[in-house]
């Protein structure tokens, strides 16, 4: 018997009580983001667009504010790199923003690049190592490798839904985690 033992029912029970009462919350945040991820599934171009413009103006708004901050520390050997780490943040955010839909396909070729090539990582460590249950493992290279070259093959097209698509999935599952909280957290307080 091993000496590690999982933590018990009731600790576990112990460490909800206090939300118990706000689990109405928690299922509105789930119905919410289940709403929502449905919505980024069927309309995939709106989120993807969004979401790398949001990412240009983080970019610039992280290189301003370290463009200020290396102002503001004063002069010291590192100030001189600081700022230009800020000015290139800058630079790339704006010209993510500037031409968002270019870019959004330019990260969706990105996208297919990393489930490719994972996906052979995946392949290749399965079928070398073998440990338990590998066949799993190369399924699940293989499905990620296939993933990353549909991506591929489907671009520039592909860029108007990937991003939009894997938010969306991202957000149900998000959700429905959150569901399924509010749901146990509603059992607990019916209990007490």
């Amino acid at each position: 018997m091993s000496s590690v033992s999982a933590p018990s029912n009731s600790s576990a029970t112990h460490e909800l009580h206090p939300l118990r009462n706000q689990w109405w919350c928690f299922l509105l945040l789930g119905i919410a983001l289940v709403v929502f991820g449905s919505f980024c599934i069927v309309e995939p171009l709106v989120p993807s667009l969004a979401s790398v413009v949001i990412l240009g103006f983080l970019l610039m708004a992280a290189g301003i504010t370290q463009i200020i901050s290396a102002f503001w520390a004063g002069k010291w050997s590192g100030m001189l790199i600081h700022m230009l780490i800020g000015v290139l943040y800058a630079v790339v955010g704006y010209m993510i923003v500037d031409a968002p839909v270019v870019n959004m396909v330019l990260i969706t070729k990105f996208i297919a690049i990393f489930l490719v090539i994972s996906g052979a990582f995946r392949i290749i460590s399965a079928l070398t190592v073998r440990f338990p249950h590998w066949g799993w493992a190369l399924l699940n290279g293989g499905v990620t490798l296939l993933l990353g070259i549909i991506i591929n093959r489907q671009l520039p097209q592909a860029a108007l839904w990937v991003i939009g698509l894997f938010i969306g999935i991202e957000m149900i599952f998000n959700g429905w985690a959150w569901v399924m909280l509010a749901l146990g957290l509603r059992v607990v307080a019916k209990r007490s």
